[in-house]
């Protein structure tokens, strides 16, 4: 049986790197929604683990709801084609939103959600990424609330996968080229 670190190449966010960051995070939205009531839209599928963590931070009062958004297929290159669809009920109208994203790679995919959400009547949008990598950025979006900031190599890792392995790892790491060239 191999070990299940085999793919990784190094390891660039510790899981208690991970979980100081997620507290700062929660820190930071609690006390700029402080009296408000948020909703959370967690794009699946990679931060799925990432706001379940995060809204257990929260000290505010939180709804939680999922958006699946789409632009990688099982390829390593954005296509450029975002796809979204909400699930039964989604209501963004009048809320305030804090899209929770895995990773900001080129940007499009979340410019097409805000602009989205922003047509669906929400009150505020705003975004917390659990990565950031401008290096690689095609559109002018920033997130108000970044866990950290990644060079550009293919990371997976807390809920990043490629070809939807590696997603269960407790920490953030740099795939060996050989496993996705």
């Amino acid at each position: 049986m191999s070990n299940i670190n085999d793919p990784i190449k190094k390891i660039l966010v510790s899981e208690e790197q991970i979980k100081e960051r997620i507290s700062e995070l929660a820190t930071e939205i609690n006390r700029d929604y402080e009296g408000r009531e948020i909703l959370l839209v967690s794009v699946l599928t990679g931060s799925f683990i990432f706001v379940a963590d995060l809204i257990r931070e929260l000290n505010i009062p939180a709804e939680i709801s999922f958006l699946f958004a789409s632009s990688y297929g099982s390829g390593i290159v954005s296509t450029g084609n975002v796809e979204i669809h909400a699930g039964k009920g989604f209501e963004p109208k009048d809320r305030d939103i804090i899209i929770v994203e895995d990773i900001i790679d080129s940007g499009r995919t979340l410019e097409k959600m805000q602009a989205y959400l922003k047509e669906q009547g929400a009150k505020s949008v705003e975004i917390c990424t659990f990565l950031d990598k401008p290096s690689r950025r095609v559109v002018d979006i920033k997130a108000k609330y970044t866990g950290f900031e990644v060079p550009d190599e293919f990371v997976v890792g807390y809920g990043l996968d490629f070809d939807y392995k590696y997603r269960q790892y407790p920490f953030v790491g740099v795939l060996k080229n050989e496993y996705y060239e």
